[in-house]
């Protein structure tokens, strides 16, 4: 259990959908202290941290404010990066933001999506040639405007080791499961499932 602690940055911008955010914070959250209580981990196997473009507060959906531990530009070397969805036009059309996806996928274990967050990552050129799902309602707008992407509207979650998305909302939950099971231990995710009171489901 001890491999050493991994660095879980999610991305959160105004009108971020606060499920697709506090989802896997909770899932890599929880872990990390099933893991110290349960299985005697002496480092917790995430830290987890919220990452705003300037390192201000923004307001989710519905003007659930949420604060950030940092700005984007001053996150420590990341194992695991998060783009929630939500309404993410500006993310989705700024360079700079492209740019540091390009290269997270370049250094961390895995980025992801959930929900529109895949159009972030279908900006940034990321997903062109890959299985991809996302929101069902939002599948066709994806599809339309980023035909490169192979879009799967039947999946919970698609993982390509490198890159992974989720489908919408609630399905960022079942992927960080499968993340946690694939970068520690099954047991490990079943345990944090458990203590989550959460039934994951089925890719």
């Amino acid at each position: 259990m001890d491999g050493g602690t991994r660095f879980v940055g999610i991305v959160i911008y105004d009108e971020v959908e606060v499920l697709d955010v506090a989802g896997p914070f909770e899932v890599f959250s929880v872990a990390s202290r099933v893991a110290r209580a349960r299985f005697g981990s002496a480092a917790p196997p995430f830290d987890v941290s919220l990452l705003s473009h300037d390192g201000a507060p923004v307001s989710a959906r519905n003007a659930f404010v949420m604060t950030p531990h940092r700005a984007i530009a001053e996150a420590p070397p990341l194992d695991v990066v998060i783009v929630p969805g939500g309404v993410q036009d500006a993310l989705e059309t700024d360079p700079g933001v492209l740019a540091w996806i390009r290269s997270a996928v370049g250094s961390a274990e895995v980025v992801a999506s959930v929900c529109t967050g895949a159009f972030v990552l279908a900006a940034s050129g990321v997903l062109d040639g890959l299985e991809v799902t996302t929101h069902w309602e939002d599948a066709p707008a994806l599809a339309e405007r980023y035909p490169a992407v192979r879009l799967r509207t039947d999946r919970r979650w698609i993982d390509h080791g490198r890159v992974a998305t989720a489908a919408g909302i609630s399905a960022g939950i079942d992927l960080a499961l499968h993340l946690v099971g694939r970068l520690t231990t099954a047991d490990l995710a079943n345990a944090t499932a458990r203590q989550m009171e959460y039934t994951p489901a089925d890719a």
